[in-house]
């Protein structure tokens, strides 16, 4: 008598390709057991084969449509991100201690930067189509409670800058300040002039300037008219570290083009307050032809302590870097060669003009367009007479500038005790990373401009979100660096390798761009890729099909390999127990 045991899924094993997938029914005939197989459905999906092996185990099988229905699908993983770092990083506490709806929405704006760049102030549209007004409690919010929002901001400034001056600058640090400038759309806010665009648009522009920590981190900034000097603005960040941060000794770097001798002689009635900068090109010049800068001087290394008499008081670090001196001369020469190839078609265009010939001042007005644009003029003799055009290089003054290739010289009031000639460099190189903020703040990551609000405060309001939305990004890229192309042997390298050598790739980072995946082989992102992949991870609103009447519930959906890391990482943000 034959009696059948079991029916099962059996994997068979079949040499180089894929293992079969067998349903077999298992018999016993006496004391002999046997197996036969019913059919072959290797064939079949993966899940279609997973529920047949469920059925076999005798579970009971429900259609998940059956039990629950999805209501509403909402990209979450990103939104996460951003708040579980805010959450880590005490955003609510600097911005005050007692929660308010004014609170909770520059709590909105802040991580709305950071998860939508490109819009305007959010509308409530935007806010009911993501999770922040879930996470936050910001639903229906409208443009006046914004407004609202900016002006309460606006009036924590300097308690919000105070509590991160404490959690970040000490006693005797570096602060990093530099500034930047972004065009305004319109014509009403009073904040808004001609200046120095560095935006390179022809539109009214507004000024900010930010201070940060040694390591780029932001702490403050303030906004000013479109046509404040550089070197205007350094006053107000005196008053900010020794006023309002109560920083007795403080050595704050700056450019060369703020940090200008009027500056520095207002800076030396500032006891404990150091600096450091760096000499423009005809200070260099000068020293240069006085003797005191020598070629000699870096025979052995490549920077080289001096002192002059006209700098009493200062220390001078003068750098020579060779591959910068070759990449500035083939540039200038590039620049010469395109300025005589389009005065050539100029002077040619001149004589063929022979029925209507062109004017002296229209050769002019062509000449001047040419000469400013590859900003060479100083590099030529032109003359223009009778209709022709006729130019020669300046050489002297060419080979004038061409002594100063590579060479640069950094200046100091920090006596050598407190920091080494190369601390010096490394100090002054560190403004790159305030770089890389306004970078971040103008660039797709936070988007800074276009800036279409009217009112002053609004406007200061707004830079101040878009700090703070940096302020978070900052943190949350050095905990993810493992994930993005980032060097993640920077912060070490930096202060044991060469402050005057151009700085290499990491083994790391040479690795990452290769590969192009972790060491866990995971993919890599830039920043903003990675928050678009983990925009992938949606919270699921759901509801019971047989009782419709019950509360709905979420889901979130399983998290990828790259997600679950990004979270791990994200874990490593310090959280500040005090705002």
């Amino acid at each position: 008598m034959t009696d059948i045991v079991a029916m099962y899924i059996e994997k068979v094993p079949n040499r180089t390709s894929p293992p079969a997938l067998l349903l077999r029914v298992s018999t016993r005939e006496g004391k002999k057991v046997c197996k036969r197989t019913v059919a072959n459905i290797s064939h079949w999906p993966p899940e279609q084969i997973e529920a047949l092996r469920r059925v076999l185990r005798g579970e009971r099988l429900v259609s998940p449509d059956s039990v629950f229905t999805i209501e509403r699908s909402l990209p979450h993983g990103h939104v996460d991100a951003v708040l579980t770092t805010m959450r880590r990083l005490g955003i609510a506490r600097i911005l005050g201690s007692t929660r308010c709806r004014e609170r909770d929405v520059v709590e909105a704006m802040i991580a709305e930067r950071l998860l939508h760049p490109g819009s305007k102030l959010a509308t409530a549209r935007t806010w009911s189509s993501s999770t922040l007004g879930q996470e936050l409690s910001v639903d229906g919010v409208d443009v006046d409670e914004l407004y609202a929002a900016l002006e309460w901001l606006l009036e924590r400034q300097e308690r919000i800058e105070a509590k991160l001056a404490r959690r970040h600058l000490r006693e005797g640090d570096l602060a990093l300040y530099d500034v930047s400038s972004s065009s305004y759309e319109g014509t009403t806010c009073p904040l808004a002039r001609r200046g120095h665009n560095r935006d390179g648009e022809k539109l009214p522009c507004i000024v900010y300037g930010m201070l940060a920590d040694r390591e780029g981190r932001p702490i403050a900034v303030e906004v000013f008219p479109g046509n404040t000097g550089d070197p205007a603005t350094v006053p107000a960040q005196v008053e900010r570290l020794q006023g309002r941060f109560k920083l007795s000794r403080m050595v704050l770097v700056g450019d060369r083009g703020m940090l200008t001798k009027t500056q520095i002689q207002a800076l030396r009635a500032h006891p404990g307050l150091g600096w450091i900068s760096a000499l423009r090109g005809p200070a260099i010049r000068a020293l240069v032809e006085s003797g005191t800068v020598q070629m000699s001087l870096f025979d052995e290394r490549n920077l080289a302590e001096i002192s002059s008499p006209e700098y009493p008081g200062e220390r001078l670090v003068v750098c020579f870097n060779p591959l910068l001196a070759h990449d500035r001369r083939r540039t200038r020469e590039e620049l010469l060669a395109a300025t005589e190839a389009e005065l050539t078609t100029i002077a040619r265009a001149a004589i063929r003009r022979t029925r209507t010939p062109l004017s002296d001042a229209e050769i002019g007005v062509k000449v001047g367009r040419v000469i400013n644009h590859y900003k060479v003029a100083k590099h030529f003799q032109i003359e223009i007479a009778n209709g022709r055009l006729a130019w020669s290089r300046r050489q002297g003054a060419i080979d004038q500038e061409a002594a100063l290739d590579g060479i640069y010289v950094v200046r100091t009031s920090e006596p050598a005790e407190r920091m080494t000639a190369a601390d010096v460099v490394r100090g002054y190189k560190s403004l790159a990373t305030v770089e890389r903020a306004f970078r971040c703040l103008k660039g797709l990551d936070l988007r800074v401009r276009p800036i279409y609000l009217r009112l002053e405060d609004h406007v200061r309001g707004h830079l101040l979100v878009c700090m703070l939305a940096y302020y978070v990004e900052w943190h949350m890229r050095q905990a993810l660096t493992p994930l993005l192309f980032h060097d993640e042997e920077l912060d070490v390298d930096r202060k044991r390798r060469d402050p005057v050598d151009p700085a290499q790739p990491s083994q790391d980072v040479r690795r990452k761009k290769k590969l192009r995946v972790t060491a866990d082989g995971l993919p890599l992102h830039s920043f903003g890729s990675l928050l678009t992949e983990l925009s992938t991870r949606f919270r699921n609103t759901c509801r019971l099909t047989a009782q419709p009447s019950a509360p709905a519930f979420e889901q979130l959906t399983e998290p990828t390999p790259l997600q679950r890391r990004a979270s791990e990482l994200l874990e490593t943000v310090p959280m500040y127990a005090k705002g």
